[in-house]
């Protein structure tokens, strides 16, 4: 059995069985992408609750882990060469998940590298842009007199929305079959009523968006991320 010892943030969230692999995170879309590729993967995990606040987040014994302080993060026990590996980084770990178990990653080359090709449209563009958005429309970032902040990342939203929109006429999932591609887009898809800005985006008028986000949050695993660890 794998001695996780050696991992400081183990002294903040102690484990139970090391020979789990260890998911420290919070229910955010971040934190839900890698909590439903666990689910749907059945690779058995335990999940250590991380808020965002800086006691969590920048405590020495996370930073020890990711030192960029975000969640989520995870510890495999059996990593490669049967060696603990700690990792950071939602997408790095859809990937490094998705390789490991052989599953959601695509069956063939062409298939992965069009599976990754739609990560990285999430991770670069989908995420931030949403993010910064939901700031500028739900959190501080309203109270801002100039306009131009909040402008800017909804007219991007908007711009981001329908590119997805044209990727899936046809589809029911964005590269082929589902995979680790729609796990890291239908959580932050998810936060659109959370901030409340379906109007802001034209939502009602994108002719396939609104179906897929429906279809992934039917997924038992999409569902029960919404929830893991439990806020």
């Amino acid at each position: 059995m794998a001695d996780l010892s050696d991992f400081p943030i183990t002294r903040k969230w102690p484990v139970e069985n090391p020979a789990k692999l260890q998911l420290f995170s919070y229910p955010t879309p971040n934190g839900q992408k890698i909590s439903c590729m666990l689910e749907e993967t059945g690779l058995p995990y335990e999940a250590h609750r991380v808020t965002l606040a800086d006691a969590d987040v920048r405590s020495p014994e996370f930073l020890s882990l990711n030192p960029n302080n975000k969640i989520p993060a995870i510890i495999d026990p059996d990593g490669p060469g049967g060696q603990p590996l700690g990792l950071f980084e939602s997408g790095a770990i859809l990937i490094y998940l998705a390789e490991k178990t052989g599953q959601f990653l695509g069956a063939t080359p062409a298939d992965r590298a069009q599976v990754i090709q739609w990560v990285m449209w999430q991770m670069g563009g989908l995420g931030p842009m949403l993010g910064q958005m939901g700031f500028f429309v739900k959190f501080a970032g309203k109270d801002i007199e100039d306009p131009r902040p909040r402008e800017r990342y909804v007219a991007e939203a908007k711009r981001l929305l329908n590119v997805l929109d044209g990727a899936l006429d046809g589809k029911e999932w964005v590269a082929g079959d589902y995979s680790i591609a729609d796990m890291a887009i239908g959580p932050w898809l998810g936060t659109l009523d959370f901030y409340g800005a379906k109007p802001l985006v034209g939502w009602d008028g994108l002719t396939n968006v609104p179906a897929y986000v429906d279809r992934f949050f039917e997924r038992p695993a999409a569902q029960a991320a919404r929830n893991i660890p439990p806020r």
